[in-house]
């Protein structure tokens, strides 16, 4: 593309969409682009999963969302996201990643499909594409799974699951009521305190009465095709299993902010250097938008909290300071 555009955006999600409104608004010539489908990290989540946020919460772009429950599901979600794609006709590519990003007078973006020359750059890639891994031998067994979809396929099998925040509840509960033998590993002493308030109850007492047996304190050692070990306060166990969901949580694509110059910091949080009033980085026109924000902090930043962003970003890209 031999024009030069005002603002790129990084990601489909709804943070990026919101930023795309934003520009759209200020008649800023932009694009998305989306390695993935249209907020792809929504369409990875588990298919039954609930919104813990109501539906005027999650809506940008002065588009309304209906749901037909208290808390939205993601079904709606992504039928929501896909008529605000539609209304604010986006300028969305899809399934079209970056690969490259150098700064000269302007930004060149290379694509999988296509080069681009911006003046700013909005990242607003998420953190759910990079799962935390366990790193232990036999993780890459195709029974070693780090996103999860529905129950049904682990119905009469044996599951370990791995974690113990809110997904790792989820899916131990789901799956043990539709058939599955469940294991938490878990490397805390108890439940994660974040977990759903009226979820905990019910996960503590499955396991109180065994329904659902916990490993607490403990880690998976090595993974093969009908067994796993575990690490635990009494010793190494070895246990029959059939499939292991390792709900750990994911991360930034540190590697993709580092290519391009943003700086990440040397706190826990690894959080990205970015200036909380204009969400510039220490790079010039490189914007953070959404969850990459927070780092390593995933549970900092959420839909209905950083949809400002947008405006502030493109605020200041309109009336630089």
């Amino acid at each position: 593309m031999s024009k030069v555009l005002d603002v790129l955006i990084v990601g489909a999600g709804p943070i990026g969409l919101a930023c795309g409104i934003e520009a759209k608004k200020k008649n800023l010539s932009y694009v998305i682009l989306e390695k993935g489908c249209l907020v792809n990290s929504l369409y990875n989540y588990p298919m039954n999963m609930t919104f813990f946020s109501t539906s005027e919460k999650l809506e940008i772009g002065g588009v309304p969302f209906i749901s037909h429950n208290n808390k939205p599901t993601r079904a709606e979600a992504l039928e929501y996201y896909r008529r605000v794609t539609t209304s604010w006709d986006l300028n969305v590519n899809l399934y079209e990643g970056v690969q490259k990003v150098k700064k000269g007078e302007h930004f060149e973006i290379t694509s999988e499909k296509e080069s681009y020359t911006a003046k700013n750059l909005i990242i607003a890639t998420g953190f759910y594409d990079l799962p935390f891994l366990l790193n232990v031998p036999g993780e890459d067994l195709p029974k070693v799974k780090h996103y999860y979809d529905e129950p049904h396929p682990y119905f009469g099998q044996k599951v370990i699951v791995v974690g113990a925040a809110n997904s790792a509840v989820d899916v131990a509960l789901e799956t043990y009521r539709k058939g599955a033998e469940v294991t938490m590993v878990v490397r805390e002493p108890e439940i994660n305190p974040r977990v759903k308030y009226w979820v905990r109850p019910d996960i503590e007492n499955r396991i109180k009465e065994s329904s659902i047996k916990a490993y607490f304190d403990s880690s998976i050692t090595e993974i093969r095709e009908t067994e796993v070990d575990i690490k635990t306060p009494d010793g190494s166990k070895t246990i029959n299993n059939d499939f292991v969901l390792a709900m750990t949580g994911y991360q930034p694509n540190f590697t993709f902010l580092k290519s391009i110059g943003v700086e990440i910091g040397t706190d826990d949080m690894q959080t990205p250097s970015h200036d909380p009033d204009t969400m510039e980085t220490n790079i010039a026109g490189v914007y953070l938008a959404g969850v990459v924000c927070g780092g390593l902090q995933t549970n900092k930043w959420f839909i209905e909290n950083s949809r400002v962003h947008a405006e502030v970003i493109i605020d200041n890209i309109s009336n630089p300071h």
